[in-house]
């Protein structure tokens, strides 16, 4: 009866859970992913070396620790896409209230680490970045609050929201985490939109977020220093800013060749925030080329599937994974090139970072859950009956 009111079933409820897997999961988006990570251990191989030797560890101390790291996030975004709307809701939200607690004990229990920010906490054998997490799960416990006040008699899930997002924004700024701060806000504003947002209201954020801004700007050095120098006509060559704009002219095209870059000699950060940098010296445009060329495929590919999505949930939060996931790359990239001021975001499972490959992984693994093919999954098919 199914199948007659809404067409064919893309998966069989019967099967084994990896056959039906295989077959309903975004396999593009999938190999794209793989081979992100696999590129970021190569770059890695490159920018961590000096770092490594600096600390006085083996040189490939840090590869290894990346490939450890990156393992259990590409293992958790097996399983996580194995599972369904209801699942993802489930620990969506479960994750978000316990990231929140978390980030709201940052000040009390975390750590700096002589970077002027309390962004981490410290467990003696590895750090964690509370704030990584706290982004897919703040997309889908949001996504299950839109999705409610869509119902008949349903929840004001959409002013809850809201309420919800102006304090894990104002939570985020006070670390501060400015970068962070603004993915979170954006990735609420593109949810909003999807969920049927007048526009005058996401105006009304835009205006908001701009006069907190400039009150930040005022209020704060770390920040007017950074708009300071992103705004500045002259590049200081000793900067980060300055050692990654000399190392992609450099790299031209072609790239110096493997090994033979400077620029992980000179960035501190050469191995996180900058490793397309790296990759823009040794390997040239071509290579830089490939990594956007990987997560546009991702990005776009996941909307494409969410198009034909009937569920709310899963297109509310699929597309804000998605959008988050494409906008902290295209930061990270456009800060690279001095197209926006210096945000310390890393690039998603290429840079360096034990809380930022496995939250990737959780992620990635929540988008490919919500844009598999499941049964009475595609729109079309309700509205084809219809006419």
């Amino acid at each position: 009866m199914t199948e007659m009111v809404f067409g064919a079933i893309p998966a069989r409820v019967g099967d084994p859970i990896l056959p039906r897997w295989w077959r309903t999961v975004d396999r593009w988006s999938l190999f794209a992913v793989l081979i992100l990570f696999a590129i970021g251990l190569l770059l890695g191989l490159a920018a961590s070396v000096p770092l490594a030797e600096k600390n006085n560890l083996p040189p490939f101390y840090y590869v290894i620790r990346q490939a450890f790291f990156g393992g259990v996030g590409l293992a958790a975004m097996l399983v996580i896409s194995m599972f369904g709307p209801q699942q993802i809701r489930r620990i969506g939200v479960i994750g978000f209230v316990v990231s929140v607690v978390v980030v709201a004990l940052l000040p009390v229990i975390g750590t700096d680490f002589g970077k002027g920010a309390t962004r981490w906490l410290s467990l003696g054998f590895a750090s964690v970045q509370p704030s990584e997490f706290l982004k897919p799960c703040f997309v889908a416990a949001m996504a299950w609050c839109m999705a409610a006040s869509q119902e008949v008699g349903g929840p004001p899930g959409k002013s809850i929201s809201f309420v919800i997002t102006m304090g894990v924004v104002g939570m985020l700024v006070m670390q501060p985490d400015f970068g962070q701060g603004s993915l979170v806000l954006f990735s609420w504003c593109v949810m909003f939109f999807v969920a049927g947002a007048p526009l005058w209201l996401l105006g009304g954020v835009a205006a908001m977020t701009v006069m907190g801004g400039v009150f930040a700007y005022g209020a704060s050095e770390h920040f007017a220093r950074r708009i300071d120098g992103f705004l500045t006509a002259e590049i200081d060559p000793r900067t980060q800013i300055g050692y990654a704009t000399n190392a992609i002219q450099e790299g031209g095209f072609f790239g110096v060749g493997v090994g033979e870059g400077t620029v992980k000699w000179s960035l501190p950060d050469a191995h996180t925030d900058f490793i397309i940098a790296v990759a823009a010296e040794e390997y040239g445009l071509i290579l830089v080329l490939v990594i956007i060329a990987l997560y546009a495929t991702i990005v776009f590919r996941s909307l494409m599937r969410l198009l034909r999505e009937r569920d709310p949930f899963a297109r509310i939060a699929g597309t804000g994974l998605a959008c988050a996931f494409g906008v902290q790359a295209l930061i990270n990239m456009g800060v690279a090139v001095r197209l926006l001021p210096a945000k310390g975001m890393t690039l998603p499972f290429v840079s360096y970072g034990g809380s930022s490959v496995i939250a990737s992984g959780i992620a990635m693994g929540m988008l490919l859950a919500l844009t598999r093919n499941r049964p009475q999954g595609e729109i079309s098919d309700v509205l084809g009956r219809r006419h």
